[in-house]
Order: C-alpha cells, then sequence, then structure tokens
C-alpha cells in the first residue's frame, strides 16, 4: 500500500496554508514549464515563499510533485464519492458515469493534472498510480453495487479500466487542453463494453 508522508506535517493553518500556496504554484509551473523544467527554486519565487519554506516540506521536486499526485486522488475520489452518494440508482453504469466523467473534468480544469494526474512523470513505480486508483475505485464502487459483482471480478476490472483510461485519454488529451471529443467518447464506449462482460 502507497503511503505519502511530507517531512514536516503541518500543524496551524498559516503554515497549510502556504503548503497549498507551494502545491498550487507546482502544479501551476507544470502546465507551463512541464516536468523536467520544475524546480524547486521556481516554485519559491512564484509561490513567493522562502526556499526555506519548500524544503521544510520536500527533500526535493520530486516528492513535490508526489505530493501534488497524492492530493489530485484525494480530490478524485472525494468526487466520485459524493457524486455516486447522489445517484439515484445502484447501477454500474451511471457510476462508471461519475468514475469517468469526474477524471475528464479534472484534466480539462486542475492545473497540472493532464501531465501528472497521480504520478510523477519519471517514476520507477510505472503502475503504482494505476494501481492505487483502481483500488480506491474497487472500495467505492464495492459499495455502492453491494459486492463485487458476478464471479467477484470487480477488483480487477477496475484495474482493467483504470489502465485502459489512463492510456487512452493521455492520447486523447495530448491534442489540447479539452482533449479529443471522439477519443475521449470511444474510450467510454470501450469501458462501457468491457464491463456490460463482466458486471452484466
Amino acid at each position: 500500500m502507497h503511503t505519502f508522508s511530507l517531512r514536516k506535517v503541518p500543524v496551524q493553518q498559516r503554515s497549510a496554508e502556504r503548503l497549498d500556496r507551494i502545491l498550487d504554484t507546482c502544479a501551476r509551473l507544470l502546465d507551463e514549464t512541464g516536468y523536467e523544467a520544475l524546480s524547486t527554486r521556481g516554485v519559491a519565487a512564484a509561490a513567493g515563499v522562502p526556499i526555506g519554506s519548500v524544503y521544510r516540506f520536500f527533500a526535493d521536486k520530486r516528492q513535490m510533485v508526489e505530493a501534488l499526485a497524492h492530493r489530485n486522488l484525494q480530490a478524485y475520489t472525494a468526487r466520485v464519492r459524493e457524486r455516486l452518494a447522489a445517484l439515484p440508482d445502484h447501477g454500474w453504469r451511471p457510476a462508471l458515469d461519475v468514475c469517468f466523467d469526474a477524471y475528464v473534468e479534472m484534466k480539462r480544469t486542475v492545473p497540472g493534472f493532464t501531465l501528472i494526474d497521480f504520478g510523477v512523470p519519471d517514476s520507477r513505480d510505472d503502475n503504482g498510480p494505476n494501481q492505487r486508483v483502481a483500488e480506491q475505485l474497487y472500495t467505492l464502487l464495492r459499495e455502492h453495487l453491494g459486492g463485487d459483482g458476478p464471479g467477484g471480478r470487480l477488483g480487477l476490472a477496475c484495474l482493467v479500466c483504470v489502465q485502459s483510461a489512463d492510456a487512452l485519454l493521455g492520447l486523447a488529451f495530448r491534442a489540447g487542453p479539452g482533449g479529443d471529443a471522439a477519443l475521449i467518447d470511444e474510450t467510454r464506449t470501450l469501458l462501457r463494453s468491457y464491463l456490460a462482460q463482466v458486471l452484466d
């Protein structure tokens, strides 16, 4: 199980707000310059904080971006949980749309998300981010659907869907910040077709 830890956990509100400002700035600069050009010094300058404030939380830029990816996963999970709770029924199709639409929305609107979403670009643990997302979705969907579905394959199905969507939507969003609408629609169709075989 992946755990993320800061060098120093903020206790006071002022410190927590500074951490958020650092991460917000990191996300914005990722969109502007990319991961390779990102630096802790550049983030500190753009955020208007001393470089020591960045190093208080992070050893290097990789750890800073990992923290941003962790925050993204928390935000995505919270968004999906809230929307699943508002659904009028417990079928898998509306639940899939919730998970899919929340991800596409974040791709379109959350700074830095297109580049890193839930993982660091140079990660030596390439399958780690998708595995963590799949585990989160499995927990949420199992609760929403009231079980693992026919044959108990929901956990594996979540991983297949996350891996497939990551690859296809990564391609779709290379076209621009709004994504390639046709490829996004085709990805949804593919996931629906696959899950119909698993969950119907």
